[in-house]
């Protein structure tokens, strides 16, 4: 039976977030992300804080190697170059033969023609999850028609924004956590992307898990912007506050709407 938006976020408790937080870090994930390559060293630094491993070879000549053994794999679109067109239909078909979830972030395809039809062949693979803002979302697909059809195949969708949606087949959560000055570093969405896939790699139900991934990071990124002068110092206080991060910090922060 399906669940209402408001029965999906109310499911969404602070145990059950530390708890998906807890199953990261004893079971550290390796995370293949072919992303941004503005975005590398600090994806990288986030996934290890958080108690995941990184790899990140774009190399089309390997990436199936590091994809199929990966535990997911994230396809960011951030800069796409040749050799990451290359590499990363190679990586995706290693992942889904090998079973591993995938998830994709759309990077700025509302930006460019060549991107949008790029991913959006990404799409037609089936991913996992989708992780996208509204304008990229309304570039990407021409009706909610499309949107639907993915999520009744077993996508997820995290449409992010001052108020973060999660939509999969029967589950919706909104949520409402995160801080401004997270905005003013370049990467910190592509890294919170590789975050989620984290997240799917140890749970069983994708759009709780995304749910899950997404407040632990959000909610790192509040503690450390209380903690830092500007964005200087954000980036440091957020790797740590990701490696610290409590129960009674999410139990304490941990906001739906």
């Amino acid at each position: 039976m399906s669940l209402s938006v408001a029965a999906s976020t109310q499911s969404l408790s602070a145990q059950t977030v530390y708890e998906q937080l807890q199953d990261v870090r004893l079971k550290a994930p390796r995370v293949h992300a072919i992303t941004n390559s503005v975005a590398q060293t600090f994806t990288a630094n986030v996934l290890l804080a958080l108690g995941a491993v990184p790899s990140m070879t774009i190399a089309p000549e390997e990436v199936a190697a590091f994809a199929s053994s990966s535990d997911a794999l994230l396809v960011n679109l951030g800069t796409l170059d040749d050799t990451r067109k290359a590499a990363i239909p190679v990586a995706i078909e290693a992942a889904r033969s090998a079973g591993r979830p995938i998830s994709i972030d759309p990077v700025f395809v509302n930006r460019s023609k060549v991107r949008c039809s790029f991913a959006r062949a990404l799409m037609e693979t089936g991913p996992d999850l989708v992780r996208l803002n509204a304008d990229e979302m309304a570039a990407l697909f021409n009706d909610r028609a499309e949107v639907d059809n993915l999520i009744s195949a077993g996508t997820v969708f995290a449409v992010t924004g001052e108020e973060d949606k999660i939509e999969g087949n029967g589950e919706d959560f909104r949520l409402l956590n995160g801080h401004p000055l997270m905005g003013r570093v370049t990467a910190t969405g592509c890294a919170g992307g590789a975050v989620l896939a984290a997240f799917l790699a140890v749970g069983t139900d994708k759009a709780l898990s995304a749910a899950c991934g997404l407040s632990v990071f959000n909610i790192a990124g509040e503690i450390a912007a209380s903690n830092a002068a500007g964005p200087g110092s954000l980036v440091p206080e957020l790797l740590d506050a990701l490696y610290a991060l409590s129960l009674r910090d999410i139990e304490s922060r941990l906001k739906t709407a």
